[in-house]
């Protein structure tokens, strides 16, 4: 499954039609907290992590999460991926449980995505 970088601004509606090209009214996204970037698709939020370190991110900054784009927009976030499982970062499941980390990525999310 392919898998896109985004840094600049992309619609809804973009977002929506690449999400139906996997899961539907899903779509697993890995965030950069600190470059402000995600990579959206791939089958396993791993995929997407794989191809920004590849992109030079650091995994400190890496964080998994699913988009739903057909619910209400604040409500379309889920915090939950494999990936977030870091006891060393005090996050030990694989829900994000930091707030300041949540919002960080849901500002990042709200500038990416208009």
């Amino acid at each position: 499954m392919e898998i896109k970088i985004i840094k600049e601004k992309i619609t809804e509606e973009q977002l929506k039609e690449f999400a139906k090209k996997r899961y539907g009214s899903m779509l697993k996204a890995v965030v950069d907290i600190k470059k402000e970037i995600m990579a959206i698709g791939g089958e396993f939020h791993a995929d997407a992590n794989a191809l920004l370190i590849e992109k030079s991110s650091e995994q400190k900054n890496l964080w998994g999460i699913n988009i739903y784009p057909d619910r209400p927009k604040d409500e379309w976030l889920e915090f939950v991926a494999l990936i977030n499982i870091r006891p060393f970062f005090n996050n030990r499941s694989m829900e994000i449980e930091s707030q300041d980390i949540r919002e960080k990525i849901k500002k990042i999310i709200d500038k990416l995505i208009k």
